[in-house]
C-alpha cells in the first residue's frame, strides 16, 4: 500500500458511518456480552491461545456478531476468509477449502471462514459446508439473527458450538453512545456534543437493543442540527424530530414471530388479559398479519376454553369477521376485545383431549364396522342389508335411551372427560344423569 492508498483509506473511514468507525476492536470494547467474550468465557480463552473451533453466533441484529468475528481476525494467526451467504455459492465454498487446505500444507496456516447471515445458506450449500467442518479443513464461524436451531442442518449444526449473543441492555447502549461522543479519533469527540440522560433513555427505548441503530439516530440529529463552533446539546425533542415513533424490530416469518405468537397464546391460556394485550400490541406495531393473530384466537378458543364457554369461540369469530369488515387500525379493537374475552374466561381442553383420544382409537382399530342399527337408512334396498334394525329414536323414549352407537370392539370406550369449570360443569351433571340411567 503507498501513501495515496493510505490517504484514500483514511479518507474513506473518516466518511464512513459512525457506527462503523465505533466498531469495537478488541474484546474488551465489546460491550454487553461479556459471557460470551468476557475474560473468564470459554470462546476468549480459545481465541487467545489461537486453538479456535467452529462455531455460530446467534443473536439480534446490532449486537456485535460481526465485530467478535472481525476482532477475532485481528487476533489470530488464521487466514480470514469473509463469505456472504447471499452471495456465496458451492463453488465458492469448495474453492476456499482448496485454498484452505493448500495453505495449510505449505505454510502449517489454518483457515477461518466468517459466513455471514449463514441462515440463508440453503441445504445444499450446508451440506458443502459439512465435510470441510468434520475434517478440519478449515474453522467455520457463522453469524445469525434467525435460530439456527431451525435454520441450520442438523448434521452442520452438531458439528459447531452455538453461542447466543444477548440484546444490549440500557446500560451497555448508554455506553456505546457515550464512548461514541467522546472518542476523538472515530467518533464525534471533536464536535463539542453534549447529550441529555432523558435522550439517551429514550433512545434505548427506540432500539430495542440495537447498537448500530443507536448510533445512526445520534449521527442523523448531529448530522442534522450541529453548528461546527458550537456543537450541539441533543435532548429528547431533538431526538423524537429525528425518529418520529418508536421502532419495532419484529420478524413476521423468523423466531421472534414464534416466540411473540407463543407468548400471547400462553398469556390468555394462562388468564393474564395484560399480559396478552402487550403481546398483541407488540405483534400489531410489528406488521403481524392480523388474519394470523385472528386464527390463533379461534383455535385457542376451541382449543384451551372448549366447552367451558361456548360463546367464546363465537366471539372469536366474530372478532375475525369485524377485521374482514374493518380492518386495521379500527380492527385492532375486536381483537383486543375478543383477547380479553378468551383470557377471562374459564378454561378447559377436554374437546382437543377427546378428539385427540377419538382419533388415536380410529388409528389403532384393525377394522371398523358401523352397528347395523344406527346405519344409513335413507335408500330402499338397506333393510335388505338389516340396517337400521333395532334402531330405538330417542324422542320416542323422551330425549333418551341407551342403545349401542359405537363400533362393537369399541364398545364403552370414553374419549371425552367434561371439566369441571364454567358451562361444563353442566355438561359434567347432564352425562352423569344419563350414566344413572343406564
Amino acid at each position: 500500500m503507498d501513501l495515496f492508498d493510505l490517504q484514500v483509506n483514511k479518507k474513506t473511514f473518516a466518511n464512513a458511518p459512525l457506527a462503523y468507525r465505533m466498531r469495537p476492536r478488541k474484546l474488551d470494547e465489546v460491550r454487553g456480552q461479556e459471557h460470551i467474550v468476557g475474560p473468564a468465557s470459554v470462546l476468549r480463552k480459545a481465541i487467545e491461545k489461537d486453538e479456535l473451533h467452529s462455531f455460530v453466533l446467534f443473536g439480534p441484529p446490532g449486537t456485535g456478531k460481526t465485530s467478535i468475528a472481525r476482532i477475532i481476525a485481528g487476533m489470530t494467526n488464521s487466514h480470514f476468509e469473509i463469505l456472504q451467504a447471499v452471495t456465496g455459492g458451492v463453488k465458492d465454498i469448495k474453492q476456499i477449502a482448496v485454498d484452505a487446505k493448500e495453505r495449510f500444507k505449505f505454510y502449517q496456516q489454518p483457515t477461518i471462514v466468517f459466513v455471514d447471515e449463514i441462515h440463508r445458506f440453503n441445504k445444499s450449500q450446508q451440506d458443502v459446508l459439512l465435510p470441510f467442518v468434520e475434517d478440519g479443513s478449515f474453522i467455520l464461524i457463522g453469524a445469525t439473527t434467525e435460530n439456527p436451531l431451525y435454520e441450520l442442518n442438523n448434521a452442520l449444526l452438531s458439528r459447531l458450538r452455538l453461542y447466543i449473543l444477548e440484546t444490549l441492555d440500557a446500560k451497555a447502549l448508554n455506553q456505546i453512545i457515550n464512548e461514541a461522543l467522546h472518542d476523538k479519533e472515530r467518533g464525534l469527540g471533536n464536535l463539542n456534543i453534549s447529550i441529555d440522560q432523558d435522550a439517551i433513555q429514550f433512545i434505548t427505548e427506540l432500539v430495542k437493543g440495537d447498537a448500530r441503530m443507536a448510533l445512526n439516530i445520534v449521527e442523523a440529529v448531529v448530522n442534522s442540527y450541529a453548528h461546527p463552533q458550537t456543537g450541539l446539546h441533543i435532548d429528547n425533542a431533538l431526538v423524537q424530530k429525528i425518529s418520529g415513533r418508536p421502532l419495532l424490530k419484529y420478524d413476521k416469518t423468523g423466531d421472534y414471530h414464534y416466540d411473540t405468537i407463543s407468548a400471547f397464546i400462553k398469556s390468555i391460556r394462562g388468564s393474564d388479559p395484560d399480559a396478552a394485550l402487550f403481546w398483541l400490541a407488540v405483534m400489531i406495531e410489528g406488521g403481524e398479519d392480523p388474519k394470523f393473530i385472528a386464527r390463533r384466537l379461534i383455535v385457542h378458543a376451541a382449543e384451551d376454553i372448549g366447552l367451558a364457554d361456548p360463546y367464546a369461540l363465537t366471539i372469536a369469530v366474530a372478532a375475525t369477521r369485524a377485521l374482514e369488515f374493518v380492518g386495521l387500525p379500527e380492527a385492532r379493537i375486536p381483537l383486543a376485545e375478543a383477547t380479553i374475552y378468551l383470557a377471562t374466561a374459564p378454561k378447559s381442553n377436554s374437546s382437543k383431549v377427546a378428539i385427540d383420544n377419538a382419533i388415536a382409537a380410529v388409528r389403532s382399530s384393525p377394522k371398523i364396522i358401523v352397528p347395523p342399527p344406527i346405519a344409513d337408512t335413507s335408500h330402499s334396498k338397506a333393510s335388505r342389508l338389516g340396517k337400521g334394525k333395532g334402531y330405538k329414536y330417542p324422542h320416542d323414549y323422551g330425549g333418551y335411551v341407551e342403545q349401542q352407537y359405537l363400533p362393537d370392539e369399541l364398545e364403552g370406550s370414553s374419549f371425552y372427560q367434561p371439566g369441571e369449570n364454567g358451562y361444563e360443569k353442566q355438561i359434567k351433571d347432564f352425562m352423569a344423569s344419563i350414566k344413572a340411567k343406564k
